[in-house]
């Protein structure tokens, strides 16, 4: 089956270039935005159209993506009136690349199952440096038969696909993901900040350890910025408690223990009461560099 005519709804930081990518390559995309004058904007840098409702954008669409925010959106943009439901055919196959939880997944992945509708979670990893260069880490839960259908558009804009398992599979792996994080994040802080009070230059230390066992992405990412204090952009703080809280969510469910992520998620939640609502994550420096 040729698959060429894509959706792509939520034109944020990441779905933005992520559509983008898909009409580089040659699909036929119909975007949908919640603020037009974004997706106005984006028909202005790519090939493709733009449509003023989710239903408008996929009604046509062999696949639709959809990249918006949490796990009230997703139900918004798919049973709203003009929603994605409104209009989806038989065969379709839905790829959402939200961070949003397991429980949402499996709930459109049995739902639409009935009608032939195919439902992936898919969220992504690599932030918006990842989606403008097309480097994106995309973790998979759903069927396989739909899932290879898909590998080809998302190789796209994604480095590293993987079909992790079972619908809702792809929304733990992201959890997985966001708890490594966490605990990175502190601990970058506290070296970044046990550095500087021992009057060491950073800018060497990180140049030697960042090639050895302390490497991380958030390292080599974010190093530059910690040390010029400098924490107004990047992933929110925001964002980083609401994927947080789908993690503990669901690790109630299966029995799990997070006591050095609730701890991070308390720092936090003190940067929120700061005002630091929308600083980049590795604004957890501004508790310990003082």
């Amino acid at each position: 089956m040729t698959i060429n005519k894509v959706a792509f709804i939520g034109l944020g930081v990441m779905g933005y270039p992520m559509a983008g990518y898909l009409a580089k390559n040659g699909y036929k995309v119909n975007v949908y935005n919640r603020t037009i004058s974004k997706a106005e904007k984006w028909a202005k840098n790519f090939k493709g159209k733009i449509s003023y409702s989710p239903g408008e954008a996929c009604a046509d669409a062999q696949i639709i993506f959809m990249c918006v925010g949490r796990d009230e959106d997703i139900v918004e943009v798919m049973e709203s009136k003009n929603g994605i439901l409104s209009t989806i055919k038989e065969g379709t196959i839905i790829v959402d690349h939200t961070t949003a939880s397991a429980e949402i997944a499996r709930s459109y992945f049995n739902k639409l199952k009935k009608n032939d509708i195919s439902f992936l979670d898919a969220p992504i990893s690599g932030g918006q440096a990842g989606a403008e260069n097309g480097a994106l880490s995309i973790m998979i839960g759903g069927e396989v038969g739909a899932y290879h259908l898909v590998k080809p558009a998302l190789k796209s804009y994604g480095k590293a696909i993987e079909l992790i398992g079972p619908s809702g599979s792809g929304q733990v792996a992201k959890m997985i993901n966001q708890i490594c994080i966490a605990g990175l994040v502190q601990g970058l802080s506290e070296a970044m900040a046990f550095g500087k009070k021992a009057e060491l230059d950073m800018e060497k230390v990180i140049k030697v350890i960042s090639k050895g066992a302390a490497q991380s992405w958030q390292m080599e990412n974010r190093y530059r910025t910690m040390l010029d204090g400098k924490f107004d952009y990047g992933f929110a703080v925001d964002w980083m408690r609401k994927d947080l809280s789908y993690c503990f969510s669901e690790a109630k469910k299966n029995n799990s223990q997070l006591p050095i992520t609730e701890m991070v998620d308390k720092y936090y939640e003190l940067i929120q009461n700061n005002g630091g609502n929308r600083l980049d994550t590795s604004s957890l420096m501004t508790l310990v560099d003082i």
